[in-house]
């Protein structure tokens, strides 16, 4: 069954939302008033309030819709590995090719988390966990199988440093490089899985 195609009021709400990371990226979540988000998105602001009611709004929207996406790409790729270190390379390639190519949008999810709503980030907080939580469980199939693969440092701090890596992206990737983020995602995902393999008798 396919889904359904996008609503023209769901289209809009995606441009604004695209439009809202952009401003948000580049002049900061305080700076930046409805005012020229409705501007740089054509509308009159009666109308984008029709669609959002706020800057906060807008802002948890994007936390919960990349957060959302995460968890189910990171779910799909669990269901499709043949083996939880295949499970584990893929989400951290995934993921780092997803925070290159979203370069602006997560630096607004990295760097305006402190001006989410209080009685909202909990929430926020609970999806994050729920993928994290994906990606230490893939790491804990592969150390139940071979228990020797991971030495001098805790499974949850390698989980914790190999996100660190693949989040981190946003900050240096350059598209004109010469790597696409699918590449540079499994450049560094076999990096780090390297610290997987057992050690040699």
């Amino acid at each position: 069954m396919t889904a359904p195609a996008p609503s023209a009021a769901d289209t809009r709400r995606l441009g604004v939302l695209a439009t809202a990371a952009e401003i948000f990226s580049r002049r900061g979540f305080r700076a930046t008033s409805m005012n020229e988000i409705a501007a740089a998105t054509g509308m009159a602001k009666p109308t984008l309030y029709h669609y959002f009611r706020s800057k906060e709004e807008l802002l948890v929207r994007l936390y919960s819709d990349v957060l959302d996406e995460s968890l189910e790409s990171g779910r799909a790729i669990v269901a499709a590995a043949a083996t939880p270190l295949e499970a584990f390379r893929e989400l951290i390639a995934a993921r780092v090719a997803y925070t290159c190519e979203r370069q602006a949008l997560l630096k607004v999810l990295f760097e305006e988390e402190h001006e989410l709503p209080p009685d909202l980030a909990a929430e926020v907080l609970a999806r994050r966990n729920a993928y994290e939580d994906l990606v230490t469980e893939a790491l804990a199939g592969h150390l139940e199988r071979n228990p020797k693969a991971l030495s001098g440092i805790t499974s949850k701090v390698y989980v914790n440093m190999c996100l660190g890596a693949a989040n981190w992206a946003y900050k240096w990737y350059r598209p004109s490089g010469p790597a696409t983020p699918a590449e540079l995602g499994r450049q560094i995902a076999d990096t780090l899985c390297a610290a997987l393999r057992p050690p040699k008798r």
